[in-house]
């Protein structure tokens, strides 16, 4: 199957607005991403079993972002991967995150809100396991213990957190945090904006996989 073909396939099988917005990201990101992005990506090539843990302060916003997207990439591109997020502290899933992903065309289900600390899945194509999402440590049950690679995706968490046991590479790939617009008139857009700047680096990563 040509790889054109492929991608058409997963553009049909995912979700119709989820495909509006992949279409909308550019092809590359600003150029004084492109060499951290690069430390990912040199990660990543060649694995036949690769696992990704996002890590940030609360597992909350910028490594639940990561999270989705890079397993929404992956999926794009045919590319295995097991994308996984934790924190430092526990916390929840901020629900402007979780407004924004479901801005950005991913369907939202919640599976557990009898605490603090709600469950979701976050479903983007027919054929794929939907993502699921809640505050965790980054040792938690749920995510791995040998044999991936721990991005920190904060500075303040890559500061604090100075050992992940079980890791094949640490990698530092920060982004600022939109929680600075929680209560504002743009703490939407500042949601949206950081939304789609990882999205637009994860799928950068994964298609430079995919073209080797």
């Amino acid at each position: 199957m040509c790889a054109r073909f492929w991608l058409l396939l997963k553009i049909f099988t995912m979700n119709q607005d989820l495909s509006a917005y992949i279409a909308k990201l550019p092809a590359s990101p600003e150029d004084d991403r492109i060499p951290v992005l690069q430390k990912l990506i040199d990660y990543c090539r060649g694995k036949s079993d690769l696992g990704l843990n996002f890590i940030c302060t609360h597992n909350s916003r910028r490594s639940q972002f990561s999270q989705v997207w890079a397993q929404v990439a992956a999926y794009h591109f045919n590319i295995p991967l097991k994308s996984f997020s934790g924190g430092v502290e526990v916390t929840a899933c901020n629900p402007r995150t979780v407004a924004a992903l479901e801005r950005a065309g991913l369907k939202v289900n919640i599976l557990e809100d009898a605490d603090s600390n709600p469950k979701y899945h976050f479903s983007f194509a027919e054929d794929a396991q939907p993502v699921l999402a809640f505050s965790k440590l980054y040792d938690d049950e749920h995510n791995p213990k040998s044999g991936f690679a721990a991005v920190m995706t904060c500075s303040h968490a890559d500061e604090n957190c100075p050992f992940i046991p079980g890791t094949e590479a640490r990698i530092a790939l920060n982004y600022e945090d939109p929680k600075a617009f929680d209560g504002t008139d743009r703490e939407a857009q500042a949601y949206d904006e950081r939304c789609f700047q990882i999205a637009k680096e994860m799928f950068y990563v994964f298609k430079s996989l995919r073209n080797g």
